[in-house]
This record gives structure tokens, C-alpha cells and sequence, in this order.
């Protein structure tokens, strides 16, 4: 990633590496690149409190005046950036996410056929339940303006997988602008996400029409 923001038009970007209370040599290994780039830094989660909590720290931690949150395995490029950057500026947008679903010939190396018609069929009934309009909200791969990102992530409730979905649903009550873009994306193995974990994203699209209701997005 260090070399990829030396030839890019976004060199002295910085990069949150946020570490949700791992047990091996992740912290170690991001404190030594740290000490040799300043761009570098580890913010620590008190614990391991969910990929939820995980986003919205690093988040709410970044600097930058735009945010893009990318999953550690990069299975959507960060060479991708550029083509989020391009869809904001193009459509006045200060939010812009990755998709796998508009244009399925950019996936490289596919989930297995269950975890992708399990996908496709969460987002069917994400669109039933919220209203949103997206095809893939689940993307690791998003970018916000940071006054948007200042305006979504403090008012998040979930810190499990549904938080995706509750970000986005923020965005549209505080009329931020959306724009969903075809990534590369490629399958990495060894996800940590459980059978259990995906089903509870279902049971989150409930929760973040309970959380609306209760005013909690205010």
C-alpha cells in the first residue's frame, strides 16, 4: 500500500492500520513500519469489539479530508481508490462504495456458490427492509468525505457485520449523496466471517429500522 500512495496522486495519505485485539504479530509488525514511515499509524481497539467497532475507530481516528476503509486482505485493490475518487468528484457525491455486483466481470476469483447467493439474496432483502437502492453494500471497500464520515460513524449502533448497511441507511436520513461503483475484487481464503456472523446480518437490518424508530440517528 506504501508503494502504491508513492506513485499515486495521494502520497502523503496516511494509513490507519486498526488492530481489533489480535493475538498475533499484527501490532508488532505495524509499529516497525510506523518507525520507518510516518504515514503509518496503529490504533488499538480496546479488545476485539467486531469489524463494526473496528471501522467506525479508524474512521473517526483518520485525518485525511477524504476516508476510504479497506479490508486487510485488499481483496478490492487499492489501486481501486482512484476510480471511487473519479465517481465522487464526477457525481458531487460525498460518499462512494465499492461493488461486486454491478459489473460481475471484475471479479476475479469468486466466493464459493453458497457465500455468493447468500450475498445476493442479503442484499435483496437489505433493499426490502431499508429502502436502499444498493446491489452490494457488504464491499470492504468505501470512501467517504470526512465531514460525511464525521456526520455517519458517530451515530452507529452496530458493531457487527451489519454495520454496512447502518452506515449507508445514516447517510441517506442525514441526505448525503451515495454513489456505488464497479471494483476489481478478488476472494481471498481464510475469512474470518462465520455462518453464524452472516446470520446475524440479517437480524441487524431489523435492528437498524429499531434504532431509527427509537431516534438513536438524530
Amino acid at each position: 500500500m506504501r508503494r502504491y500512495l508513492d506513485s499515486s496522486p495521494f502520497p502523503d495519505a496516511e494509513i490507519v492500520v486498526v488492530d481489533d485485539g489480535s493475538r498475533d504479530r499484527t501490532a508488532d509488525l505495524v509499529r516497525a513500519a510506523a518507525a520507518q514511515d510516518a504515514r503509518v499509524r496503529l490504533v488499538s481497539n480496546p479488545g476485539n469489539r467486531g469489524k463494526g467497532y473496528a471501522v467506525r475507530h479508524g474512521m473517526l481516528e483518520a485525518r485525511g479530508d477524504w476516508v476510504l476503509f479497506s479490508d486487510a486482505d485488499l481483496s478490492a485493490p487499492i489501486e481501486e481508490l482512484g476510480g471511487l475518487m473519479d465517481a465522487v468528484r464526477k457525481h458531487d457525491a460525498q460518499i462512494a462504495i465499492g461493488s461486486r455486483d454491478l459489473d460481475r466481470s471484475l471479479i476475479g476469483v469468486h466466493q464459493n456458490a453458497f457465500r455468493e447467493t447468500a450475498g445476493k439474496f442479503f442484499n435483496r432483502v437489505m433493499r426490502l427492509v431499508t429502502g436502499l437502492p444498493f446491489q452490494d453494500t457488504q464491499c470492504g471497500f468505501k470512501l467517504y468525505r470526512r465531514d460525511a464520515a464525521q456526520m455517519v460513524f458517530p451515530r452507529q449502533q452496530l458493531d457487527g457485520f451489519g454495520f454496512d448497511v447502518e452506515d449507508l441507511y445514516i447517510a441517506r436520513i442525514c441526505g448525503l449523496r451515495v454513489i456505488e461503483v464497479p471494483v476489481h475484487w478478488n476472494n481471498v481464503e481464510g475469512t474470518k466471517v462465520r455462518m453464524l456472523d452472516g446470520a446475524r446480518s440479517f437480524s441487524d437490518l431489523l435492528l437498524v429500522r429499531w434504532h431509527h424508530w427509537k431516534g438513536r440517528y438524530k
